[in-house]
C-alpha cells in the first residue's frame, strides 16, 4: 500500500492535522501532525521504522509541551468587590437570598447576621464565598 515509510508519516501528518479541524485537542493533534511532518524528513535518512516511532513520540512531546507556553493564560474572570448589586429576594437575617450582580443572579448573604435585606434594596459586595455573595446594604455603608 505504502512504498515507503515517509508516505505513511505524511499521511499521518495530515490527517493528525486535519482531525483538529474537527475534534478540537487544544493543539495536541496540530502538535502531533507536525511531528509526522517532522519524522517523514528525517525517514528520508534513518530507515528503522521502530527508532522513527520513537522519534515521533519524542518530537510530539517536545512540540505539544512547547506549544503551551506560546498559548496565551485564560485568567478566569475575576468577582470584583465594591461594586453595586440589588437585591431580588428577600435576605433575612443570618440567611441568603438573591441579588443580581453585573446582570446576572447570584445566591447572597448579608456580612451582618443581624441585618435583614428587603427585596429592590441597593446593595454593596463586600465578598464572595464559593457562588454566594457577600452583600451589605448601602444605607449602612453611606451613613
Amino acid at each position: 500500500m505504502f512504498s515507503s515509510p515517509t508516505e505513511l508519516w505524511l499521511l499521518a501528518g495530515t490527517v493528525l492535522c486535519l482531525a483538529e479541524l474537527f475534534l478540537p485537542t487544544a493543539f495536541v493533534a496540530f502538535m502531533m501532525g507536525l511531528s509526522a511532518f517532522a519524522v517523514a524528513v528525517v525517514s528520508l535518512v534513518l530507515p528503522n521504522v521502530n527508532l522513527q516511532v520513537l522519534l515521533w513520540m519524542v518530537f510530539s512531546a517536545f512540540f505539544v509541551l512547547g506549544s503551551r507556553r506560546l498559548i496565551p493564560k485564560q485568567n478566569s474572570k475575576v468577582l470584583e468587590d465594591g461594586k453595586e448589586a440589588q437585591t431580588l429576594t428577600e435576605i433575612p437575617a443570618g440567611g441568603t437570598g438573591r441579588v443580581i450582580y453585573e446582570g446576572n443572579s447570584w445566591r447572597a448573604r448579608c456580612a451582618d447576621h443581624a441585618v435583614a435585606i428587603a427585596p429592590s434594596q441597593n446593595v454593596i459586595v463586600v465578598g464572595r464565598e464559593g457562588t454566594t455573595l457577600i452583600v451589605m446594604p448601602e444605607y449602612l455603608l453611606h451613613s
